[in-house]
């Protein structure tokens, strides 16, 4: 069975770092794209950012120049480097690749 598991979360105060992960089981990983999503609380499910297999990348506007997706597949494992982070970036953050979801890592940016 597919599992997409997410790790890295925490707090962090404006302008900190994050690096989220997420580690894929139960799919061939190098030939599916992956993507990062988040949700805020009250809020709809948004796309972050996502790397097709063949490593384009793409992101949401409101990210674009601060977070970066990259890719192990070696390690079957996707990343999300967050740097900059704003209080407006606190959010659950999911994996995901088709209609495969992780469970979320929670990130709060705040002082």
């Amino acid at each position: 069975q597919v599992q997409l598991v997410e790790s890295g979360g925490g707090l962090v105060q404006p302008g900190g770092s994050l690096r989220l992960s997420c580690t894929a089981s139960g799919i061939i990983f190098s030939v599916n794209d992956m993507g990062w999503y988040r949700q805020a609380p009250g809020k709809l499910r948004e796309s972050v950012a996502i790397i097709t297999s063949g490593d384009r990348t793409t992101y949401a506007d409101s990210v674009k120049g601060r977070f970066t997706i990259s890719r192990d597949n070696a390690k079957n494992t996707v990343y999300l480097q967050m740097n900059s982070l704003k209080p407006e970036d606190t959010a659950v953050y999911y994996c995901n690749t088709w209609h495969y979801w992780g469970k979320g890592t929670l990130v709060t940016v705040s002082s």
